[in-house]
């Protein structure tokens, strides 16, 4: 097995005076694509925050490590510039920086140089075009009046210019049809290739699934894992839901 990337140690974590999550437990080894699936409200979206150092959530007890690095209390900044990378459920619109320069700036900021215009425009270019995004999209402002299906685009759009070496894809595929999904996915399958992170899925549906290899599933209830193991948990959930696991 490849070394762990990430590794989440007995995470407690609440929001104001709730307890959200109870002891979580996973590792996820460098390279390797996991799914976190759940009924809702199990805390999969504040798993996946808490990792990125979300100032909302406060961890209590346990750790998480990037890199072999302890990151429990780190800020989200320099979690990301670390190489970690969250795309959010829904995105939020950001007014007054194009999805250009909020790009451009965070890639510079992760790599600690400037980075040539030409050069940075060249790249962003090709991979719009991967995704099937409107170029004009480049010079508007961060998700402001996108539809839902290109708020995901612009998310994967993301992850593709910045490489991290880890991808927390917090359900990436709600809300969008057919095909907005097969781009998508075809944006992620494109990271594995290229870039050869690892992946953690967050995710009720499964459909984002289908074109990609998972090496691990794991099952969250209640704000902690109850089942681990592979690709054959998705398919039990898909006939069965969440039943058994609760």
């Amino acid at each position: 097995m490849a070394e762990a990337i990430l590794s989440v140690e007995n995470l407690h974590a609440k929001v104001e005076e709730q307890e959200i999550l109870h002891g979580v437990d996973l590792t996820v080894p460098a390279g390797e694509t996991h799914v976190i699936m759940g009924p809702n409200g199990a805390g999969k979206s504040t798993l996946g925050s808490c990792i990125m150092g979300d100032p909302r959530y406060e961890k209590t007890s346990g750790k998480v490590l990037f890199c072999g690095e302890d990151i429990t209390n780190d800020s989200t900044d320099k979690i990301a510039q670390k190489g970690m990378f969250l795309s959010f459920q829904n995105p939020v619109e950001v007014p007054g920086i194009t999805l250009s320069n909020f790009i451009r700036s965070a890639l510079e900021r992760k790599e600690g140089r400037h980075i040539r215009v030409w050069d940075f425009k060249k790249q962003l270019e090709a991979t719009m075009e991967l995704l099937s995004m409107e170029p004009s999209y480049a010079e508007r402002d961060l998700n402001v009046g996108f539809s839902g299906g290109e708020k995901k685009k612009a998310e994967i759009l993301q992850l593709l210019m910045l490489k991290p070496s880890l991808a927390i894809l917090d359900e990436t595929d709600s809300g969008l049809d057919v095909d907005a999904v097969r781009t998508v996915s075809k944006g992620i399958e494109e990271y594995k290739r290229t870039v050869g992170g690892a992946l953690l899925i967050i995710t009720h549906s499964t459909r984002i699934l289908d074109e990609l290899d998972v090496d691990r599933t794991h099952v969250l209830v209640a704000g902690k894992i109850t089942a681990e193991g592979d690709r054959s948990i998705i398919d039990e959930i898909n006939a069965d839901g969440f039943e058994k696991y609760l």
